[in-house]
C-alpha cells in the first residue's frame, strides 16, 4: 500500500484510543513469594461519559493516618496500609508518596489526587498485569502525578495514560493537563499504546522501557507547546517506537533507542487532533535502528521500514542521529493529508545501510516546494532526491520544487504480527535509591535540553 494510505490508517488507529471511555477494573493475587494482592475495597460508582460501564474507584477507605494530622506529606503502602494501590491512591492527598511493594496487581488505577507520587520498590517485581482484560493500567486525570519503578503490562488499550480529556466527549475542550512524568517504567503488551500523553504539558518520560503495542510504545499527542523530554528511553518491538500526532513546542526526544519496531519515530500532522499542524520538535543523539522487525504488531497497513519519518511537520530539527538498518527510509520528510512540511532541518545524521538513507517527497508524488526545508553535513550514500543536501541546501531561502515519489521508496509491510505473542521483556534497572529517594512530584516546567550536548550514538 502506499504511504499516504499507511499514514491515514495510523490516525484511524489513533482515534480509536484518543476516543475510547471505556474502564474497569479487576481483582486478583499475588503467588509464590511475593505479596498477596487482592482488590477487594468497596468501590464507589463513576459513569463514564454517557456509557452504562461502572469504573471502580476504591472510595471508601478514606481513613487517614494520626501522620495527617501535622499536615505534611505522607508514605502510604501497598499493601501494609491499604490492600490496592486504587484505595492508596483514593486516600492520598497531595506530597504524598505511594509505595508499592513486590507482586502482582490485577487492577486498574484512576489517579485524580494531584501532585503525588506513586512508585514500586521493584521495577521487575511490581507488575500492574490486566490479563489482556483490563483497559488502562493508570488512567491520570490530575497535575503532577509521577510514576517510578514498576512494570505495567497486559492492557487492552494503553499502560499509563496522562490527560483529562480520556472520557471527555470533545477531546481538546476541557481542561489540559499539566505536569506528567513517568520514570524507570516498563509498558508490554498493552493492547494500543505504552506510554500516552494527550493534550498534557509539561512532562518527561525517562529511563523508560516499551514492547509489545500495535501502536506506539511513546506517544505525544495534541499539545503546543508540549515542554516535554523524553530521554534515556528504549522502545523496540511496537508499531512505532514513537508517535506524536500535533505535538509541537518545547519537546525534545534525545539520547534514546528505537530498533526493531516497524516504524521508528513518526512526528506528524494530522486532522484527527487538534492544535495542527505538527512543528518545534528536536529529534536528537538517538540510535533508531532496523525498524523492519516482520514480528511486530502493525503499526498500520503499508507502513514499515522507517527509520524517522516526518508527516507533515514544521520546524524540527532532526540532528545527530544513527540510523541504520531501516528497510524502507533511514530520514524521510514527506506530506501527510493536506499538510505540507515546512522549515525541517536534518543536519549532522549518521544515515547508513537503509533502503533509502534520506528522502524528501510528496506522498502523492507531485511537486513539491522545498518551502526551507534542508539536509546537511549528514553521512550517508543514497537519497532522494540524488545528492540531497545539493537540492534542498541548509542556509538558502531559494522557493525551488522537486519531484519524488514514495514509489520504489517504501516496501510493503509483512502480515500483522499478534502483540499479544511477543515476548514480555527481561528485566530492567532499578531507580537508584528506591526506597530512600524523597517523592519528587512532576512539575509543569521542563528544563531546556541543550542540543549542543547531543552526540552521535556508536
Amino acid at each position: 500500500m502506499s504511504l499516504p494510505s499507511s499514514f491515514a490508517a495510523l490516525a484511524a488507529v489513533l482515534t480509536v484510543s484518543a476516543l475510547c471511555l471505556t474502564s474497569c477494573t479487576g481483582t486478583g493475587s499475588g503467588s509464590d513469594s511475593v505479596t498477596t494482592v487482592s482488590v477487594t475495597d468497596s468501590v464507589a460508582v463513576d459513569s463514564v461519559a454517557t456509557d452504562s460501564v461502572a469504573v471502580g474507584t476504591a472510595a471508601t477507605e478514606l481513613s487517614v493516618p494520626p501522620t495527617r494530622r501535622t499536615g505534611g506529606p505522607i508514605t502510604i503502602k501497598v499493601p501494609s496500609d491499604h490492600s490496592s494501590i486504587q484505595a492508596a491512591v483514593d486516600a492520598s492527598a497531595p506530597g504524598d508518596l505511594i509505595l508499592i511493594a513486590k507482586g502482582t496487581y490485577k487492577e486498574q488505577v484512576i489517579v485524580r489526587t494531584p501532585n503525588i507520587v506513586i512508585r514500586g520498590e521493584d521495577r521487575n517485581g511490581v507488575i500492574l498485569d490486566g490479563a489482556d482484560e483490563l483497559y488502562n493500567g493508570f488512567q491520570v486525570a490530575a497535575n503532577g502525578v509521577a510514576i517510578e519503578n514498576l512494570t505495567v503490562q497486559r492492557y487492552v488499550v494503553n499502560g499509563i495514560v496522562f490527560t483529562n480529556q480520556y472520557d471527555a466527549p470533545n477531546p481538546g475542550e476541557g481542561p489540559l493537563l499539566k505536569g506528567y512524568r513517568a520514570s524507570y517504567v516498563t509498558v508490554a503488551n498493552n493492547g494500543l499504546y505504552g506510554l500516552y500523553a494527550f493534550y498534557a504539558e509539561g512532562g518527561q518520560f525517562d529511563h523508560v522501557y516499551g514492547s509489545g503495542h500495535p501502536d506506539g510504545g511513546i506517544y505525544i499527542g495534541q499539545c503546543k507547546p508540549c515542554n516535554a523530554l523524553v530521554t534515556d528511553a528504549v522502545m523496540e518491538r511496537n508499531g512505532l517506537g514513537y508517535s506524536g500526532t500535533n505535538a509541537s513546542g518545547g519537546l525534545f526526544i534525545v539520547n534514546s533507542i528505537f530498533r526493531r519496531n516497524r516504524i521508528g519515530m513518526s512526528p506528524n500532522s494530522q486532522n484527527m487532533e487538534r492544535l495542527a499542524p505538527q512543528g518545534d520538535v528536536v529529534i536528537g543523539g538517538n540510535l533508531v535502528v532496523d525498524n523492519d522487525d516482520p514480528e511486530t504488531p502493525p503499526a498500520a497497513s503499508g507502513t514499515f521500514g522507517f527509520g524517522i519519518g516526518v508527516g507533515g511537520g514544521e520546524r524540527n530539527i532532526i540532528i545527530r542521529n544513527r540510523v541504520s538498518g531501516n528497510d524502507s527510509v533511514g530520514i524521510a520528510i514527506t506530506t501527510l493529508e493536506a499538510f505540507r512540511p515546512i522549515g525541517n532541518r536534518v543536519e549532522g545524521n549518521v544515515v547508513e545501510n537503509n533502503g533509502t538513507d534520506l528522502a524528501f517527497f510528496s506522498s502523492n508524488g507531485a511537486e513539491l516546494k522545498v518551502a526551507e526545508n534542508c539536509f546537511a553535513g549528514n553521512t550517508f550514500v543514497s537519497s532522494v532526491p540524488e545528492a540531497i543536501e545539493e537540492a534542498l541546501p541548509c542556509g538558502s531561502r531559494a522557493q525551488s520544487s522537486v519531484t519524488a515519489s514514495p514509489a520504489g521508496i517504501a516496501v510493503s509491510a509483512p502480515p500483522a504480527f499478534d502483540y499479544r505473542k511477543i515476548a514480555l521483556p527481561p528485566p530492567q534497572p532499578n531507580m537508584p535509591d528506591v526506597l530512600t529517594a524523597p517523592a519528587v512530584p512532576a512539575t509543569a516546567t521542563v528544563p531546556t535540553f541543550d542540543v549542543a550536548t547531543l552526540k552521535v550514538p556508536s
